[in-house]
């Protein structure tokens, strides 16, 4: 008897969090991964724990909505800051605590889409 062993190529963005697609249980570490990048009230909603495709999409829009935000409060420290009696080092160190959020979020927001794409070839 000869067994095909087949491998599945993982995307680089792919988390560590979530097994690979195909293992067992992977659906599983998708949507405990996924369950953790949105707010607490949507992890709990049925029609996102039946079915983690939506809850990909969910979490999808969650971040970018994140990005957004990181992004706007990166742009606007300079000015925004001193008017709020910031010292010129806090300043500093908030302009590159909000650059390498703005690309950890990136990060997390191309793991969601390789999550995301596993899951609608997978049929969930």
């Amino acid at each position: 008897m000869t067994m095909t062993l087949t491998t599945t190529r993982i995307s680089p963005d792919w988390p560590c969090q979530v097994k690979a697609p195909g293992s067992y249980d992977w659906e599983r570490s998708a949507a405990k991964w996924l369950r953790e990048l949105v707010p607490a009230r949507y992890a709990s909603y049925p029609a996102l724990i039946r079915h983690p495709v939506l809850l990909a999409r969910h979490a999808e829009i969650q971040v970018q909505h994140e990005i957004r935000v990181a992004r706007t409060a990166l742009q606007t420290a300079r000015a925004d800051l001193p008017r709020l009696g910031m010292p010129e080092s806090v300043i500093e160190h908030t302009i590159k605590l909000y650059a390498a959020e703005v690309l950890q979020l990136q990060h997390i927001a191309r793991s969601v889409r390789a999550v995301s794409q596993a899951l609608v070839a997978n049929g969930r």
